[in-house]
């Protein structure tokens, strides 16, 4: 074969094989491939979702692009400062949302309806019917019998009158009011001008309803905090043979069936809380007991040692049982707010600062926002954005952890 022949062959066989590369190249440019912003060796050849972050596949550029308006001093920036990026950005949006507060509390005793139980009469307890704390007492029931002289007398001096000055009304009237005063009910006065006979004691009845508790530990102290456990497993201090002393007060009874639920209220929120909005109460515990009420009061001070606002919740508890202590979550509605809100993604929280990413020249500056209210997957900004501003909708695919806690600090 003659050296033309096979450099003619040779020149084909390279033009054939040009012809292969170029139509692979064609179909390659064709042929569009997606992958994921976050993990680059995912590759899909069709739309989806990243199998590892779930984030939207994007597609692949197989071919450099120019970026306009990028300098050398920009790539040279820390990320903390800009970052070069093509994520979605999303713009705030002014609007009046109705807000829905969370707050955290717990149910106490309704202190309206918190009763004493009183010695009426100085003198030494003969016999106690109350055993323990939280015992239930119905009305009518006994609570102790005290010994008195003095009672004794009282009775002595009815029982003579009537026996030798029957027709002294006066005087009879004046004995009988004596010892109603001293503690002795109608129905014991009428036993003893039936009988005739005196007696030592004089019997002490719980004229209310409710759980008793010794004097000054009606399971909230004066500040309106829980008393300690210690305290509400001890026994009785109360004895028999002890002396107590005209109008003491011994016992206390809180009535169950009255409660309310003690809400504390975070700063940022407190000034949309009203009396009267409405709330629904859910007890962690038992949460099949949620229940619709409102707010009745808003203490007008801030508790020792906190920074929250307390409101209360009355409600009946009869039907519904709640323990008392028992922790609550509540959703207060009906206040408005006319503000300027971003989605909540759209800014980071780095401590003690927040930050949003301003689209700015093909990337993106790191822009310190004071925010405000969360509400609804959206969050208030209250300064260092405006409506002009195109943000990141995502700000935490830009945030590079160390760089931002460094610069920060």
């Amino acid at each position: 074969m003659s050296v033309v022949a096979i450099l003619v062959m040779v020149v084909a066989s390279s033009c054939k094989q040009k012809e292969t590369e170029t139509h692979n190249h064609e179909t390659t440019e064709t042929k569009q491939l997606y992958t994921c912003p976050m993990h680059p060796q995912i590759i899909r050849d069709k739309p989806g979702q990243c199998p590892i972050c779930g984030m939207d596949l994007v597609k692949k550029e197989t071919a450099a692009q120019k970026i306009n308006d990028i300098q050398l001093e920009d790539l040279l920036k820390p990320v903390n400062e800009f970052v070069i990026s093509s994520l979605p950005v999303t713009t705030i949006k002014k609007a009046e949302e109705t807000i829905t507060i969370e707050a955290i509390g717990s149910v106490q005793n309704d202190t309206h309806e918190v009763a004493s139980i009183s010695a009426w009469i100085s003198g030494r307890i003969e016999k106690l019917y109350v055993r323990y704390r939280y015992q239930m007492i119905m009305p009518g029931d006994k609570i102790m019998d005290i010994y008195s002289p003095e009672i004794s007398t009282a009775q002595q001096n009815l029982l003579f009158l009537l026996k030798n000055d029957a027709a002294n009304t006066s005087l009879i009237n004046a004995a009988k009011q004596k010892l109603l005063l001293l503690g002795m009910s109608n129905s014991q006065l009428q036993q003893l001008i039936k009988t005739r006979k005196a007696s030592f004691t004089i019997t002490v009845y719980s004229r209310v309803m409710g759980h008793i508790h010794e004097a000054g530990q009606e399971t909230m102290n004066a500040s309106g905090d829980m008393i300690s456990s210690a305290v509400t497993t001890a026994p009785l201090a109360i004895r028999e043979g002890m002396y107590v002393q005209q109008g003491q007060k011994v016992f206390a009874l809180t009535n169950p069936n009255k409660a309310w639920a003690v809400l504390n209220i975070f700063p940022e929120n407190q000034h949309l809380v009203k009396v009267g909005n409405p709330v629904k109460i859910t007890p962690e515990a038992m949460p099949h007991k949620a229940f619709a009420a409102k707010i009745n009061f808003i203490e007008p001070f801030f508790r020792q040692g906190s920074k929250t606002l307390t409101a209360r919740v009355y409600f009946n508890n009869g039907s519904l049982d709640i323990p008392i202590g028992s922790p609550v979550r509540a959703n207060i509605f009906g206040s408005t707010a006319n503000a300027n809100w971003l989605p909540q993604e759209a800014v980071v929280s780095l401590g003690m600062n927040n930050v949003a990413f301003v689209k700015s020249n093909g990337g993106f500056v790191a822009k310190k926002v004071i925010t405000g209210i969360k509400q609804n997957g959206l969050v208030q900004v209250v300064s260092g954005l405006t409506v002009k501003d195109t943000v990141a909708a995502n700000a935490q695919y830009l945030t590079d952890s160390e760089s931002f806690i460094k610069a920060n600090q």
